[in-house]
């Protein structure tokens, strides 16, 4: 078959909802050009979201900090940072972060699973004691530093509870596509996760004579992502840790959601200039639609 017949194959599996097979995922992962990566992409993405763009502007609170209206800002999400040495205190961040009136997330999926010892009948305890005094959501699921996380994710889904995203902390090379195609794979409940984020958030790798990854390795990942996870709804790019300039590349191959978007400007810029404004003005120039959600996916109106 040559490349413009397996194009038009996969445009037409795509466009039809349809489950690709095991040769149209190893043509579209090694025989596929970026440039029409991206189109494919981002022809699912639009049938999926449309030309909206949501994302969410997000303070951090750290887990035995409070939460002033300084650090709160203009936040749609309240996302606790940090691992304290209890769950006490864990059930404590959540519910002082709660009285701001804000969605509030936190925590990591391994890390909640260290303070229960591994114990899935003590995880599922504190879940309860966190959802109790007003967590929205877990904050993130590692791929590559949570056990089973088929099985987890139904037990947080069962407490009432989900999970804000997926993401990568450490790959290179084929371990990026091959964590993409993990994630895919898995058996998940409805909106038991609300958004993938496929590119590695580690600043340094252990394999130091790996080679770094770059732009084009970056938005391959994010269109690949797009194309082969359907069963999750939204790609997300993080505006605070790859910056504006790759988050609206990204919306370009797939990416539909942006997370982290500061609630606080650092310096009073002007009207023109704040974050909440440049990131409007980048899902702009990406000819999409900006459109603010909160930390429980549902839009601001």
């Amino acid at each position: 078959m040559s490349n413009e017949a397996a194009l038009d194959d996969l445009r037409a599996t795509l466009t039809e909802g349809g489950q690709l097979s095991d040769e149209q995922v190893e043509n579209l992962t090694l025989n596929t050009d970026l440039l029409s990566l991206g189109m494919l992409a981002d022809d699912v993405r639009r049938s999926r979201h449309g030309d909206s763009t949501t994302f969410v502007r997000v303070a951090e609170v750290p887990v035995q900090g409070s939460v002033s209206p300084e650090l709160r800002g203009e936040a749609m999400e309240l996302r606790i940072i940090g691992v304290p040495d209890s769950s006490e205190v864990m059930v404590s961040a959540v519910r002082l972060a709660a009285e701001a009136g804000r969605p509030v997330t936190g925590y990591a999926v391994h890390d909640l699973l260290e303070m229960s010892n591994g114990d899935m009948a003590l995880f599922r305890n504190l879940l309860d004691e966190l959802l109790e005094v007003g967590l929205a959501a877990i904050s993130e699921l590692v791929v590559d530093r949570t056990p089973d996380p088929e099985s987890v994710i139904c037990t947080v889904v069962d407490a009432g509870l989900a999970i804000s995203r997926v993401t990568i902390h450490e790959a290179l090379g084929d371990k990026r596509i091959g964590f993409v195609k993990a994630v895919a794979g898995w058996m998940l409940p409805a909106n038991g996760v609300w958004a993938f984020a496929p590119l590695p958030r580690a600043d340094v790798v252990s394999d130091s004579e790996a080679s770094p990854s770059t732009g084009y390795d970056d938005v391959r990942q994010v269109a690949l992502a797009r194309l082969l996870v359907d069963n999750i709804g939204s790609i997300q790019v993080d505006w605070a840790l790859h910056g504006p300039k790759l988050a609206q590349v990204a919306l370009a191959f797939g990416a539909d959601d942006i997370d982290a978007v500061p609630a606080v400007d650092a310096v009073d810029l002007g009207p023109r200039r704040t974050s909440l404004e440049e990131v409007r003005q980048n899902i702009r120039a990406a000819s999409f639609v900006p459109v603010e959600r909160n930390g429980c996916f549902e839009r601001v109106m």
